[in-house]
């Protein structure tokens, strides 16, 4: 569902191999039967691109926090269960991890059944955590910030911890603080980005306009005219929405440079980002020490964790086009807002590594 899994996953991976552990990464989708991950796959793309008013009646109905019944996914992860059955017969792991929330389903269920004999940890990757992450059965939970953590103690009585999020290091190199086209230390593609931004856009302040693996945004192109008449470059990645990437490409002052290779390089060669989403990307920037504004969010989870990422001081949230304005006029030069608003985005990674947690698991599972 989008890359930003993906990511949390490959990067939990290798540093437990870093560390000389094994690490197997499954995609519970494909563990479906029926090729009903791919129907769900389709069926969440679509409605984010296109009827996004659809998936925000969904997110209301099965995942929105709240008392009172709703559906469940138990019933659609639990078909995955014999196959991720064979696998953790076959792999022999000493803790499973779900970093989606259908996995986390999945591994409550047989958790609670006898059927998964090691321990299940569940990788809260959101800020605002939903209400299909949530399974009784599952012996620990992973959460980004303290406030998602007190929510899942309060709402399943299971053991939480905080741990901030997992970025890969190459995100979280010295961050530059001079003007664009300044070498610095940061990361090591960043000089060849600021090259081009520079040829590109010369004179103009380079802003990442990000919308996911998927392209999934709501005014791309007006929010790019309107910073591009403000003097900006802006950037916009657009996943792999190539039909996107051309309609932004026609807006004169825009870069829209297709699938991008080397965020860390973009990121760190940047002033700001605009974010709808609250995902992988943003957080990744905060790690770069590059501000954040949350605008034009995605319904549902993107909508909730962008107001919360904001109302945690982390980011800033604009609701119209002349503050989004205000803030990055305030957060892409020099001064005190900018320093404050980079030093709170790096509180998110004070409380350390989510591996040594799960080691910590493995280790009092063994000893009982």
């Amino acid at each position: 569902m989008g890359a930003g899994h993906d990511t949390v996953a490959a990067e939990l991976a290798r540093r437990a191999r870093d560390l000389g552990h094994e690490a197997e990464i499954l995609d519970v989708l494909e563990l479906l039967p029926y090729r009903l991950g791919t129907g769900l796959r389709g069926f969440y793309q679509s409605s984010v691109r296109h009827y996004p008013w659809a998936y925000a009646g969904l997110y209301r109905l099965f995942l929105r926090r709240g008392a009172g019944s709703r559906p469940s996914g138990v019933p659609l992860a639990r078909l995955a269960g014999d196959r991720l059955a064979e696998r953790v017969e076959r792999f022999r792991p000493d803790v499973v991890v779900p970093v989606f929330h259908l996995a986390a389903q999945l591994t409550g269920h047989l958790r609670a059944r006898g059927a998964l004999r090691v321990p299940s940890a569940v990788y809260v990757v959101d800020f605002a955590v939903h209400r299909q992450w949530l399974h009784p059965g599952n012996d620990l939970y992973l959460c980004l910030t303290g406030q998602a953590t007190a929510e899942v103690r309060e709402d399943i009585r299971r053991p939480a911890l905080t741990t901030g999020p997992c970025v890969s290091p190459d995100f979280t190199a010295d961050s530059p603080s001079g003007p664009p086209g300044e070498s610095s230390s940061g990361s090591p593609g960043a000089d060849a980005w600021r090259s081009l931004l520079a040829r590109y856009g010369p004179g103009r302040t380079p802003v990442v306009l990000s919308c996911g693996a998927w392209g999934a945004a709501t005014g791309l192109a007006a929010t790019a005219g309107l910073l591009t008449d403000r003097g900006y470059l802006p950037v916009a990645v657009c996943g792999r929405n190539d039909r996107l990437r051309r309609a932004l490409s026609q807006v004169p002052g825009v870069l829209a440079p297709g699938w991008v290779r080397d965020m860390p390089g973009l990121l760190h060669a940047a002033r700001a980002l605009v974010d709808n989403a609250a995902g992988q990307t943003a957080v990744q920037s905060l790690a770069a020490g590059l501000p954040v504004v949350g605008y034009r969010p995605i319904p549902g989870h993107g909508e909730e964790g962008v107001r919360r990422m904001a109302a945690l001081g982390l980011t800033e949230s604009a609701g119209d086009e002349q503050e989004l304005c205000d803030a990055l006029d305030r957060l892409t030069v020099d001064g005190e807002a900018r320093r404050s608003r980079i030093a709170r985005g790096l509180t998110l990674f004070r409380d350390g590594d989510p591996l040594s947690r799960l080691l910590a698991l493995t280790e009092r599972a063994e000893a009982g």
